[in-house]
């Protein structure tokens, strides 16, 4: 079931959990409002809190709780999310509501079965099941329990982009409002999450005086001997940080740090009356702390500085072997020194409070969000150079003698690659994104950066090399030969044209004669990255065909329409010479990916233009609006329908619009084609032919089944949906008028036998 996401929050949770300070959280645990939330079905906690105030480390007692409550009882399903600001990319709907229907289907070893049935339906097309498709199946699982509990940390940290968030906690709500699901979620104060709970019970999240007064009490042995010595100066100490911590958690480590270098009773007092309290707290004990690392000796602010850095700037969160590769690296050498790796003993007596290592994950990162959020608005204060560094670490990594090698054969030889230089893989897929972001450089920096990465771009085996880590991805739709499945032609051009990096495209086209084939591809590529201003260079530099197709047939057109790049395909239809109609390998147009994704900002831009063809088919025989019923864009099919889709077109299959939108159950889709002429057939023939169809795939299966497990379990099931089916023909037989197809019974079934197909 891994193939369904990313992302495995049990680290996570173990970590969280771990960081707890045996008896905090019990003033949560023991409210009116938490004890009536568990008791009951169909409740909603939300628990907003100010930034520090422990929002996560309160989310892991509930889950921790939750599971120790429930951990013999099968019937109860529980599920988590950690949001994370450093993940964006991957924080999509899908991928969280993946991993809801992950965790509940390990949850009860039985429910595989529904997950398989959606791994064996599209693990031969070789793509993720969309959103909608995830759904149903989380419904279906959420159906089995007798109660669901859902809990979710941070939202504010999960993205507002696209409406994401949004539909995400609506289709979390409409799992409690169907199946009593209790949903526990925490935020900052932002209007547009805390409306969404504006009838759920709650609690804001404040660091209560006894947790504070519990951790101190815990934490005492790490100051000076003279402070452990003496209890009235702890006691001062206790009272002083309880009054400045003023419910932010965060503080409460970080002004204990503050303490551990002073070497006299007096000097504690002193600092103790400059705690810093409300919302300008964190900019004071940060810069304390920072200013504290550069007050090191040399080696270890220069470390101390390096790793905030590059945490503080890396595209994603490192793991502390990568780390420790990055920092090891010398620019102007061939190969990485391994007496030149830093210790993680080493890198953690600079972090200071700052940082923290994940213990299972090994992943190390800035303590929270406040963190962050401190060092993006003063980095060109304290890291004016950093994307610049990266780059050059990143391009120089890149470069090593090791890589001569290019392109590896064998899925073996390519993880061994991984493994044995941690940092390839991060380098390969994100020099780009750091070099995208450099502003103003000196000129001194800027030619060590231009040397640099045009050398690198210059190596055909080194680009090779890189070309494979960014693009080889490991998916568990296609395990083998993964690695072979990229393209053997990318040059140094292509690449920086796949990350957007106009001012070293336009070095490459200056110092070097790009041919009219690498031009071409570099096209295809900014195309499917959505990089306006490299299409545009290319379009203006050189003759480039806007027509120009990839391996599988696709033209820039057809990759902006898929990805949603509304402004790009704006450009493409302004020079009037692009091919609306073009079709790939697959017989899919620009209209097709456009519609087949839901994206209805693009499907009106190529409509508009009078050129594009709605009812074009692909190999299938399946139209955009086949395709848009089948998936549930309703949207989608009302728009295609008032350009004049016809409604009648069958697929290979014989199906039409109407009976894929019921087979899938989409009933809004199904009365809304109705509505647009759809037939109703007085002829039931062919329903009926379907329908003696269905029966006889049904006996099929059951027997075959039986025969194979036995009766009982999901046999039981399928032979209840048998007589379901029956009754189902037997009213379209014999009442016709009454009878369409989504009929519920009848489309469940349907929607089982695709699976054994």
């Amino acid at each position: 079931i891994d193939w369904l996401t990313p992302f495995d929050y049990g680290s996570q949770q173990s970590d969280y959990i771990g960081r707890r300070q045996p008896g905090t959280g019990q003033w949560l645990l023991g409210s009116a409002e938490y004890q009536t939330w568990l008791k009951s079905q169909k409740q909603t906690l939300f628990c907003p809190g100010i930034p520090g105030a422990g929002k996560t480390i309160i989310t892991s007692i509930v889950v921790e709780e939750l599971t120790t409550h429930f951990q013999s009882d099968e019937r109860i399903g529980i599920a988590y999310l950690y949001c994370d600001f450093r993940r964006q990319d991957e924080q999509k709907a899908d991928n969280l509501l993946g991993s809801l229907l992950k965790q509940l289907t390990q949850c009860q070893s039985s429910l595989l079965r529904t997950v398989k049935e959606l791994y064996e339906r599209y693990k031969d097309k070789r793509i993720r099941p969309l959103f909608d498709k995830i759904s149903k199946a989380l419904h279906s699982i959420a159906a089995e329990y007798s109660r669901a509990f859902i809990v979710i940390d941070v939202l504010d940290e999960y993205q507002a982009f696209d409406g994401c968030r949004t539909r995400f906690l609506s289709e979390i709500f409409s799992l409690q409002a169907k199946y009593g699901a209790n949903i526990f979620a925490t935020s900052r104060f932002i209007p547009e999450i805390t409306e969404k709970f504006e009838r759920s019970l709650l609690i804001e999240i404040r660091t209560s005086d006894e947790d504070v007064r519990r951790y101190l009490d815990s934490q005492m042995f790490r100051l000076p001997g003279f402070v452990v010595g003496s209890p009235e100066l702890q006691e001062e100490i206790k009272t002083e940080i309880i009054r400045a911590v003023d419910g932010m958690f965060l503080l409460i480590q970080l002004y204990l740090d503050s303490l551990i270098g002073k070497i006299a009773p007096k000097t504690v007092r002193a600092a103790l009356k400059k705690l810093p309290t409300g919302s300008g707290a964190y900019d004071y004990v940060y810069e304390d702390t920072v200013e504290r690392i550069k007050g090191q000796v040399i080696d270890a602010k220069e470390l101390g500085m390096k790793v905030l850095s590059w945490i503080a700037c890396a595209k994603r969160p490192l793991k502390t072997t990568e780390l420790q590769h990055a920092l090891a690296v010398e620019v102007g050498e061939v190969e990485l020194d391994q007496e030149n790796l830093p210790q993680i003993e080493a890198m953690a007596s600079v972090y200071t409070g700052l940082v923290t290592v994940d213990k299972e994950s090994k992943i190390i990162r800035l303590v929270y969000y406040t963190t962050q959020e401190y060092f993006e608005r003063i980095q060109k204060r304290w890291f004016p150079n950093a994307e610049a560094n990266i780059t050059i670490i990143c391009i120089t990594y890149l470069s090593f003698d090791i890589f001569e090698h290019g392109y590896y054969q064998t899925d073996d030889e390519f993880e061994e690659r991984l493994r044995s230089n941690r940092f390839f893989e991060y380098a390969a897929r994100n020099w780009g994104y750091h070099a995208r972001k450099i502003s103003t450089l000196s000129q001194a920096l800027s030619q060590v950066l231009s040397l640099v990465v045009v050398e690198f771009l210059k190596s055909e085996a080194k680009v090779n090399a890189s070309s494979q880590g960014l693009l080889a991805i490991k998916h568990y739709l296609r395990k083998s030969k993964y690695s072979q499945k990229v393209p053997r032609w990318i040059t140094g051009l292509h690449l920086t044209a796949y990350f957007g990096v106009e001012a070293i495209v336009k070095l490459l086209l200056d110092i070097s004669k790009a041919d009219k084939y690498d031009k071409q591809t570099s096209l295809l590529l900014a195309a499917k990255a959505g990089h306006k201003a490299i299409v545009q260079l290319l379009l203006e530099i050189g003759k480039v065909d806007i027509d120009s197709k990839d391996e599988s047939g696709r033209t820039p057109l057809s990759w902006a329409a898929g990805k949603g790049h509304e402004t790009f395909i704006q450009l493409l239809l302004d020079t009037g010479k692009v091919d609306i109609n073009s079709k790939d390998e697959s017989g899919r147009t620009p209209l097709w990916w456009a519609a087949s994704h839901g994206r209805e900002a693009m499907v009106k831009l190529l409509l508009e233009t009078g050129r594009a063809d709605v009812d074009l088919k692909d190999s299938y025989n399946q139209t955009p609006l086949s395709w848009a019923a089948e998936n549930g864009h309703e949207a989608m099919v009302k728009l295609l329908l008032d350009n004049g889709a016809d409604i009648s077109i069958e697929n290979r299959s014989g199906w039409t619009a109407l009976q894929l939108a019921a087979l899938n159950t989409y009933e809004s889709i199904e009365q809304l084609l109705v509505i647009h002429g759809a037939p109703e057939p007085d002829d039931f023939i062919g329903f009926r032919s379907c329908f003696c169809k269905v029966v006889f795939k049904s006996y099929y299966i059951y027997f075959h089944n039986l025969n194979r497990e036995g009766l009982g379990g999901p046999n039981l099931y399928i032979l209840y949906l048998i007589l379901k089916c029956f009754i189902a023909a037997s009213l379209l037989l014999f009442w016709p008028c009454n009878a369409i197809l989504s009929n519920t019974y009848f489309s469940v079934l349907l929607y089982y036998m695709q699976f054994k197909e």
